[in-house]
């Protein structure tokens, strides 16, 4: 038995308040799944707050590291993970975007790849590597819409090319995102949902009623919503507004303070209500890198010093550089709303709006032992991770 496997199966406890709460709680946990949550009647002295592991659903890349390089090696996949646990994050999705068919299926052959040689080798990080999402390519090929996605190997939906991806991923996609502008996209979402996997509506000039055709064929989220749009739309009457109104929708959010202005995400907030909005970072690469030029794929990049990721000679955002402990502070400060609901944003929503069992009910016996502790600056807005336990294991700590 590994040193890791031994530690996840001995019984360890936590001690924490609860976000946005002067209850203090133990949280003990055993062979990677939560055994009890009690509340301390006379508890200690301590400033750290507990709350469920951080989860993303939209990862690029991370710490100098793209997952869309199919020559990537499970040691630099797992090395940027260790750098993710010091964030807070415990599950994530390795999103794979627009490209051609081969270079998109390599890149998901080789995470798939990657996860199974990290399980065999008792490794957190595979377990971190919850599942897959696809952005793309079966989106808008206008700019604006499109973003930064190679508009030359964007196509329709062709559902036999996602059992191609889904065979080299290992079964591991559950998100794909994609634009119902296109004509076959609601019978494509409907075998999406039959095959378990989750649609998101992104990257799109899609009208209202293809948005409302896809939501009726089962897609059950926006992408990013607020970003990869056009510069100008029709005031009262676009596609942003129609999924904001849309109650069947979760919504995903770049809090950055860089892709989505502070009124717009306070807006969005209230049109969705928080139980329907999920923190994501859209982190590429160059995230927790110095500034400087880099390059995703084929595409040039450059991290300026302000966390925007830009491609080279332009102002159009490709990806960000945000990390999920300070996406959890800006939420706060920008969407004007308490510690405990960003907190959810980043956990049981995720969890739920993605199908992620056993971390879908916050910190409750038979959960999944992901867990962290940390430090909240009221007044600064700001979150310090204190300790990570994924999958039972300690994986970070200060």
């Amino acid at each position: 038995m590994s040193d890791v496997e031994t530690a996840a199966r001995t019984a360890s406890i936590l001690t924490g308040r609860l976000a946005g709460s002067s209850a203090v709680v133990q949280v003990e946990h055993r062979d990677g799944v939560v055994q009890a949550v009690d509340e301390i009647i006379r508890p200690p002295a301590t400033i750290e707050i507990i709350a469920p592991g951080f989860i993303d659903v939209q990862v690029n890349g991370f710490a100098g590291v793209d997952y869309n390089d199919p020559k990537i090696t499970s040691e630099e996949i797992a090395s940027s993970i260790r750098r993710m646990f010091e964030t807070g994050v415990t599950r994530f999705f390795p999103t794979v975007i627009t490209g051609s068919e081969e270079q998109m299926t390599g890149a998901l052959r080789n995470l798939a790849q990657a996860k199974d040689e990290l399980a065999r080798n008792g490794m957190p990080e595979a377990q971190a590597m919850e599942a897959f999402h696809v952005e793309g390519p079966h989106i808008s090929s206008e700019d604006g819409p499109r973003g930064a996605h190679p508009k030359e190997h964007v196509r329709p939906p062709d559902f036999e090319e996602f059992r191609r991806w889904q065979e080299a991923a290992g079964g591991n996609i559950r998100l794909v995102t994609v634009s119902p502008e296109w004509e076959g996209t609601p019978a494509y979402v409907a075998q999406l949902r039959r095959s378990g996997v989750v649609a998101s509506i992104g990257h799109t000039k899609a009208s209202a009623e293809q948005i409302h055709a896809a939501v009726d064929a089962g897609a059950a989220m926006s992408t990013h919503l607020g970003n990869a749009a056009h510069p100008m739309l029709p005031k009262t009457q676009n596609y942003i507004w129609e999924q904001l109104a849309e109650d069947k929708l979760a919504a995903s959010f770049i809090v950055d303070g860089i892709h989505i202005p502070e009124a717009f995400f306070r807006c969005a907030l209230r049109a969705k209500g928080v139980e329907r909005c999920v923190l994501v970072t859209d982190a590429v690469m160059p995230a927790l890198c110095s500034p400087g030029r880099y390059q995703l794929g084929q595409v040039d990049v450059e991290l300026r010093a302000d966390g925007s990721v830009v491609m080279q000679g332009t102002n159009r955002l490709a990806g960000s550089a945000l990390r999920m402990d300070y996406a959890i502070g800006n939420a706060v400060r920008l969407g004007h709303i308490g510690l405990r609901d960003a907190v959810t944003m980043a956990t049981t929503n995720p969890a739920r709006a993605a199908r992620i069992a056993g971390r879908q009910r916050g910190l409750s016996a038979g959960e999944k032992a992901d867990l962290v502790t940390f430090r909240w600056d009221e007044t600064a807005c700001r979150l310090t991770v204190v300790e990570t336990i994924a999958s039972g294991v300690r994986v970070y700590s200060i």
